[in-house]
């Protein structure tokens, strides 16, 4: 019963959690908050990391009941994400498996996304919608990898709603697409955006141009409200993530949708996405922000999968890298 420790740590959130053999036994985090109207910075990011980790791992090994010598591996997420805070994470996770003597391995955070949402949902072999805030993927296993079947070509999706929330002056708490989640649900007219799908591909940051140039134009002239943008931005890019999840679904004969990444907690894309699975006699597989959003036991359950399939990290190979591809990958702890 092998018992993985896991450290997340890609973007604004930090997370560690604890997995045994399918069960989460503890997953805490913590999330860098920024005042309204701005992003977070790379560094301003680490040293927030830095400051909370220690006691995120106190608290995971706490909540789970478990001591130093209970841990059978060490994981991390190696990459894709945003430098200094994946640094941070990596260092801390060399550290902490030089000092009680366990092995390592480094975790790519999207499939730490997948195998999560495979985990907590029971997805056999889902299409994978994966939306955050760095990354939209469509995405199907098949012969020991899971393939990119469609992706934005721009921006990530959860990149183009943050940033118009900067433009509205929307709260960072708990997160700006939460909030915009909110707002768009008292949105009465649909104002009409470009709409933006090459083939299997997406893209957003003509969509995100063209509100951003429209919004203080429509809202000083009463044409419609913060609420009616919120509300048209998120149908028109949830329209066009359905389209191309349904065509990969078409093309591999898929009767399972899952959706994962931070995105995915959003009830109005889980409702778009639903009707179309219905439509298709398919089943949709969604998890709630427990899950969705970055957190511990995502790389942990990874981990936990590539422990039992064989693989380490060699000390000397522990590094990050901010580009990490799905599909680089091998899979081999599945069929």
């Amino acid at each position: 019963m092998p018992t993985v420790l896991g450290f997340e740590g890609s973007a604004n959130k930090i997370g560690v959690g604890v997995v045994r053999d399918g069960a989460v036994l503890a997953n805490p985090r913590r999330t860098y908050v920024t005042p309204p109207g701005t992003g977070f910075l790379p560094g301003d990011t680490a040293r927030h990391h830095q400051a909370v980790i220690l006691d995120l791992l106190q608290e995971a090994l706490t909540e789970a009941g478990l001591a130093s010598q209970d841990i059978d591996c060490i994981a991390y997420t190696k990459g894709p994400g945003m430098g200094a805070p994946l640094a941070t994470v990596a260092v801390v996770a060399r550290t902490i498996a030089q000092l009680w003597n366990k092995p390592l391995l480094g975790v790519n955070h999207c499939i730490g996304h997948i195998e999560m949402g495979r985990l907590i949902t029971g997805a056999t072999s889902p299409t994978v919608l994966y939306v955050s805030g760095g990354n939209t993927q469509v995405i199907a296993y098949s012969e020991h990898r899971y393939r990119i079947f469609g992706e934005t070509i721009d921006i990530a999706v959860g990149n183009c709603l943050d940033r118009f929330a900067r433009v509205l002056k929307i709260s960072n708490d708990p997160s700006p697409g939460y909030n915009i989640e909110q707002m768009a649900k008292r949105g009465k007219k649909l104002v009409e955006l470009p709409y933006t799908v090459k083939g299997m591909d997406v893209s957003f940051s003509g969509i995100l141009s063209f509100i951003e140039d429209a919004a203080q134009r429509m809202l000083a002239t009463g044409e419609c409200t913060p609420e009616d943008l919120c509300f048209s931005l998120q149908e028109t890019v949830f329209a066009m993530l359905v389209e191309i999840t349904e065509r990969a679904m078409a093309h591999c004969g898929s009767q399972e949708a899952l959706i994962v990444g931070g995105v995915g907690c959003n009830v109005r894309l889980q409702e778009m996405m639903e009707t179309m699975c219905q439509e298709r006699g398919a089943q949709l597989f969604a998890t709630d922000e427990r899950f969705c959003i970055d957190n511990g036991a995502m790389i942990a359950q990874a981990g936990w999968e590539m422990f039992q399939a064989g693989y380490r990290t060699p000390l000397s190979e522990s590094g990050i890298t901010q580009r990490y591809r799905t599909d680089e990958v091998e899979v081999t702890w599945r069929d």
